[in-house]
């Protein structure tokens, strides 16, 4: 960069916007929902199927440690919501305290 040339400002789109806290929840939540539906069917299939012994282990692992996995899937936040607590330094783009109430 030459040092005539200016910075250009930040521009912040709608397309950049990170989901709200309601939509990242819920979809926490569907995803934990549906992982513990396979969990159910698992533990039915190993107790119902008459199958060989390796199938039925199959079943009765996803049943145990289906759970540890959708917890841990659970409480990860979604992909590009960066966590709050991840950084030192405070945010250089967010709007100063004393300008965030309207008409100031």
């Amino acid at each position: 960069m030459k040092v005539w040339q200016r910075r250009r400002p930040v521009v912040h789109q709608v397309t950049d916007a990170q989901p709200s806290l309601t939509a990242d929840i819920g979809r926490r939540e569907k995803v934990y929902f549906i992982q513990m539906g396979i969990r159910v069917i698992c533990l039915i299939l190993a107790a119902v199927l008459n199958v060989p012994w390796p199938v039925r282990a199959l079943f009765v692992a996803g049943a145990i440690f289906l759970p540890y996995f959708a917890v841990i899937g659970a409480n990860q936040p979604s992909r590009g919501v960066p966590s709050t607590f991840d950084s030192e330094t405070p945010n250089q783009n967010e709007i100063p305290r004393h300008r965030r109430e309207i008409g100031s």
